[in-house]
């Protein structure tokens, strides 16, 4: 879930509420200090901590974010901060930058108008009190003062959006200002970079393939541990929506392995707990970026609740990332939370989407502290990337292996197979009537079309551009979108549509 708040005084405590922190925090700091004495004296090393992350063979600008409730808010800030290094994000049950519109003027009001607004507009709508221009705004002025990269790379990012119409946590106003922050910037120049699927019967949950799988929910629940089984495979489409087609996913045991590292290397100056997060993170590794083999890294953030101290290592094992990672080079990084009752009030696990850390707009910033920690994982994991090639120039072949990787209602997500870095490729449709037509030119092996008639057949092409002229085409790809999704005024009990 995206934040509960038990704690009525937590989210400030004055003077005195900051000198037990500071207590509370050197006591943790003393004790870490005679762990690492002992051991160093008695046995030469520490042994009071996992090892850091290693680092690979993986340039930081192909890195992609996405994340579920809590996390999908989260991934939306970083990926808006440091929209530079940042190629495509998954927004699964979350809303816009800045949702919860918290800064340091909140101080007047001990800190509740952030937790007011998270919990009642970025939750619970209505639409009226989410004005997209609140939090372009907001951005706008943040890029302007260089606490942000340039929005010219939010443009070019991909998007994918997710509401399940059986979601009672979040409503669908949230993800549909989301939708509409990134169209601000995308314009309709870059309006194919972004697929945004609301016709599922999900609850409020991470979407998976599975069908039966125990210890995972039905697919209109809103209980822990927040994955239900729709038949979906929600990791695969957020993953080709950003990278393009991609190998299908490992179905037989995986030749990578998932490992533990110590967040508190990467949450320095301050342990873990000063930031609510786990002093155990886990991220997974192919065999072959184990072994050297050139790779990309995707952060992928559990929601509220779904840390390991609450499911266990359920949606690192069960989300279904791990298995696409696994036969496409890809490294996955999951960095996790954890409960923090008093200082920081945290008590359900959340990503700080409402500024619960530091009480002020710093949070959707390269600063904010958790930004920063997830920031310096994924500088580590990325290490030892060499140095980016020349440009090449683009390759006039035709586009292989056009797939139409999801539908909506009213829309599509088509992927194919990457070519060179800046190809330009122009997408053609035909409906019905069988006459192609142009509608859209986009960078990147992916194309979310839209504006489509439910429940009907259509055909798409993809064309390379160079120089202006169209190059050869791919081989023709077909889908059928969905039936409108029906209304659900009671989410959680409403049947899922067929």
């Amino acid at each position: 879930m995206p934040i509960l708040i038990s704690n009525t005084r937590g989210c400030s405590c004055g003077r005195f509420g900051e000198a037990v922190m500071r207590v509370a925090v050197l006591r943790q700091f003393t004790a870490a200090q005679i762990c690492v004495l002992i051991f160093t004296t008695t046995l030469g090393v520490s042994s009071c901590a996992a090892e850091g992350l290693r680092r690979y063979r993986a340039p930081i600008g192909e890195s992609s974010i996405s994340g579920i409730s809590s996390g999908a808010f989260m991934a939306v800030q970083f990926g808006t901060a440091w929209s530079s290094v940042i190629k495509g994000v998954g927004v699964v049950a979350g809303g816009p930058y800045w949702c919860a519109k918290a800064d340091a003027f909140d101080a007047v009001t001990w800190y509740w108008g952030p937790i007011r607004r998270a919990t009642g507009a970025c939750m619970k709508g209505p639409a009226s009190d989410l004005n997209p221009k609140d939090f372009t705004a907001k951005a706008d002025a943040k890029a302007a003062a260089g606490e942000i990269d340039p929005l010219s790379n939010v443009g070019r990012q991909k998007i994918y959006l997710f509401h399940g119409y059986n979601d009672a946590i979040v409503d669908k106003a949230a993800t549909d200002a989301a939708a509409d922050f990134y169209r601000h910037y995308l314009g309709d120049a870059n309006r194919g970079n972004l697929f945004y699927q609301a016709t599922l019967g999900a609850g409020h949950s991470f979407v998976v393939a599975k069908q039966g799988a125990p210890g995972l929910n039905d697919c209109k629940a809103n209980t822990a541990p927040y994955i239900d089984q729709c038949g979906y495979d929600q990791a695969g489409v957020i993953l080709q929506h950003i990278y393009g087609r991609l190998n299908p996913p490992n179905a037989a045991q995986l030749a990578g392995s998932v490992k533990s590292f110590d967040q508190s290397i990467y949450t320095t100056p301050h342990l873990p707990d000063a930031l609510s997060m786990g002093d155990t993170g886990y991220v997974f590794v192919p065999r072959d970026c184990e072994q050297g083999s050139p790779c990309r890294v995707h952060v992928a953030l559990h929601g509220c609740k779904q840390d390991v101290a609450d499911i266990g290592r359920k949606f690192v094992d069960e989300a279904g990332y791990n298995e696409w990672a696994d036969t496409n080079r890809m490294i996955i990084l999951y960095p996790q939370t954890k409960t923090s009752p008093y200082w920081p009030s945290n008590p359900q696990a959340c990503w700080d989407w409402w500024s619960y850390v530091n009480h002020q707009d710093s949070y959707v910033t390269k600063s904010g502290s958790q930004i920063k920690a997830i920031k310096a994982m994924l500088d580590a994991l990325t290490a030892a990337a060499a140095a980016p090639a020349g440009v090449t120039a683009p390759s006039l072949s035709a586009p292989q292996s056009l797939t139409v990787i999801d539908t909506s209602d009213s829309g599509a997500d088509l992927a194919w197979s990457p070519g060179d870095d800046g190809t330009i490729y122009r997408v053609s449709r035909a409906g019905p009537d069988g006459a192609f037509q142009a509608v859209g030119d986009v960078t990147g092996a992916s194309f979310g079309d839209s504006g489509l008639t439910p429940q009907t057949t259509y055909r798409w092409r993809v064309s390379v551009i160079l120089n202006g002229a169209v190059g050869p085409s791919s081989e023709e790809a077909t889908g059928t979108t969905r039936s409108t999704p029906p209304r659900c005024d009671n989410p959680g009990s409403c049947p899922i549509a067929k």
